[in-house]
């Protein structure tokens, strides 16, 4: 596969993404970025419970 037929073909997939939009209606940011702040606020605690001699 060339340089020029990759280009190409990844023109054609972005054009497609076009029509969509790349959001879903069922995806709130709001909640998937709460979720993932909590669970990276959960795996910070778990670590420091194991890092008491620091």
């Amino acid at each position: 596969m060339s340089f020029h037929s990759a280009a190409a073909q990844l023109v054609t997939l972005a054009a497609e993404g076009e029509e969509h939009g790349g959001n879903h209606e069922s995806i709130n940011p709001l909640v998937t970025g709460g979720g993932a702040f909590l669970a990276l606020m959960l795996l910070l605690w778990i670590t420091t419970r194991f890092n008491r001699d620091r």
